[in-house]
């Protein structure tokens, strides 16, 4: 996931991954139910930076975010699955694991230098590679429709485009702990306060060492 983003070309395994979350004691069986202890599996395995990010997308954070984005940082982000994988409100019962790698911007002009027209989409614009470009002004929160956020989950092979509200939307209602999962028999590791304390509203802004804010 993010690892193929941060780390170098060899990569870093999911083995190795699961390994140093069972060691440090974040995980059990490969789940995840705490931020913070993802933010320090990846400063350990990945040797990124990471800025834990509290009070959910919206906000002052929603800026931070799409910044963080544009800039070309990768965001890990938990939510509940749906079953195409896009985000729903199950309140925590179908928590996983997101990566977003780029954002999706309605604007209502044609952006500034430093931008050029997708060759097969009119009206469809990227930053030109290593060409300064000032970003386009931010839609105004609240506006429907005008941010999407490129992004697949963990174990999925494609990149979705994904309503930044309806992200926003599931991230803040990680509550409970799946009755199924508690009921099966197995032994998870989940935080003192549950995932209200361990995922809710929460996020993960990483980056290279030698990136620039």
């Amino acid at each position: 996931m993010a690892g193929t983003l941060l780390a170098p070309p060899s990569g870093v395994p999911l083995e190795r991954l699961v390994q140093v979350a069972l060691e440090r004691g974040y995980t059990a069986q490969g789940e995840m139910f705490s931020v913070a202890d993802m933010g320090r599996l990846a400063q350990e395995a990945l040797g990124c930076q990471v800025e834990l990010l509290c009070g959910g997308l919206g906000g002052p954070n929603r800026d931070r975010v799409l910044q963080h984005l544009i800039a070309g940082h990768p965001l890990l982000i938990p939510y509940d699955e749906d079953f195409n994988h896009e985000p729903c409100q199950r309140k925590g019962h179908k928590a996983h694991w997101a990566v977003s790698t780029g954002v999706l911007l309605g604007v209502p002009g044609v952006p500034s230098l430093g931008y050029a027209e997708d060759p097969e989409l009119a009206g469809l614009f990227h930053p030109v590679p290593s060409t300064p470009c000032q970003p386009p002004p931010l839609p105004e929160e609240g506006s429907p429709g005008t941010i999407y956020l490129l992004s697949k989950q963990g174990k999925s092979w494609h990149y979705q485009l994904w309503d930044y509200d309806q992200v926003r939307e599931s991230n803040l209602q990680l509550t409970e702990f799946s009755p199924s999962r508690a009921a099966d028999g197995w032994s998870y590791v989940v935080p003192a306060g549950g995932l209200q304390s361990g995922l809710c509203g929460q996020a993960l802004l990483l980056r290279l060492h030698n990136a620039s804010h």
